[in-house]
């Protein structure tokens, strides 16, 4: 969104990568952390036009691939 990966939309990411047994990478220019947590996904500090690469490893990954892309494309339910 509009603001990037702030407080508000990374604490939507967490919780629904939390939801799955898969476990959840966000990766930054190299910088790699737990999508299953919140400090982790903030210290990316990743603001608008940021490149992330999501991964998922394990029970229900491709299932949480679909719920956390469909959470990116619908802009966090923020409508920016």
């Amino acid at each position: 969104n509009k603001l990037g990966l702030h407080a508000r939309a990374a604490a939507k990411l967490v919780s629904v990568a939390s939801g799955y047994g898969a476990d959840i990478t966000l990766e930054k220019a190299g910088q790699r952390v737990n999508g299953k947590s919140i400090m982790g996904v903030m210290m990316l500090a990743a603001s608008r036009g940021t490149v992330l690469t999501l991964t998922a490893n394990g029970e229900g990954e491709d299932e949480v691939l679909r719920a956390l892309v469909e959470l990116i494309d619908n802009k966090f339910g923020e409508g920016e």
